[in-house]
């Protein structure tokens, strides 16, 4: 699964340790993954516009991937390329409403095998679909440092990337600081079927300019069943989740409840 910073989810594949080749190589690693799932908010927590729920979020989907273009052995240099749009039911059953972009340029150092330190320059670029367009631009970019740990704990293996980083440029948005924690443990039952659970974490501080606005912070649960094929896997997965800023214009959490499947290439 892929940590994208700020407000967006950890939706994609998320960065973990790959060992390192006995030589330098190009282009040594490429991960894609297309995920989608239901969702629907919770409206004991979330501002909604009716007393059921908030029908601009209905759907989620997910996809792009991560190369690494040149490994040198004691780190690599990599790309994450992303695409999310946010379907709801307004005027239609699959009404999509958001588009959301993210690119990240990366460089890391390996520190043993089980761990290691990415410097990170991350932009993200939310856009409204099939709705009147806004002059103002909603994006920022951000410079920051990723950690990456593998471990083994018997038969669970458990991956953790911990981010965080100072936003260098933003229109609209009003983060200054981002910090984000990404917890992945699977559990292998056969060659085939697997199970995982996921837990992510998200912190923004902000700059003030929002009247009676203070530091967002959200956050992600998931569960689920992983069927690996000869090619890739399939997930299953339900979860919960808290987005701020889910809508790229009026500043408001929203609580999920989530179902959907992801297909990844590893």
């Amino acid at each position: 699964m892929l940590w994208l910073g700020g407000a967006l989810p950890a939706a994609g594949q998320q960065p973990e340790i790959v060992p390192a080749p006995p030589q330098p190589d190009f282009f040594s690693r490429g991960d894609f993954h297309l995920n989608a799932a239901w969702i629907r908010t919770v409206p004991a927590l979330s501002p909604v516009s009716d007393t059921v729920a908030d029908r601009r979020f209905m759907w989620d989907t997910f996809w792009g991937g991560s190369v690494d273009i040149f490994d040198y052995v004691g780190g690599r240099l990599g790309v994450i390329i992303d695409y999310e749009a946010v379907l709801g039911g307004e005027y239609q059953a699959f009404d999509p409403n958001q588009g959301n972009y993210t690119l990240e340029a990366s460089a890391s150092a390996r520190f043993g095998a089980q761990t290691e330190v990415v410097g990170m320059l991350h932009h993200v670029s939310r856009h409204l679909s099939d709705r009147p367009k806004v002059r103002n631009p909603v994006a920022f970019n951000e410079l920051g440092v990723r950690v990456l740990r593998h471990d083994n704990v018997g038969r669970v293996r458990l991956d953790v990337a911990a981010e965080g980083g100072r936003t260098i440029e933003h229109a609209y948005v009003d983060y200054t600081w981002l910090a984000d924690v990404n917890v992945l443990a699977r559990m292998r039952l056969s060659n085939r079927v697997g199970l995982f659970a996921h837990g992510a974490g998200h912190l923004a501080k902000v700059d003030g300019t929002v009247p009676d606005r203070t530091r967002q912070s959200g956050g992600l649960v998931d569960v689920g069943v992983r069927i690996n094929g000869t090619g890739g896997a399939m997930e299953l997965f339900a979860g919960i989740e808290k987005r701020f800023d889910a809508d790229p214009l009026d500043r408001q959490p929203q609580h999920w409840v989530l179902a959907g499947f992801r297909l990844l290439s590893r």
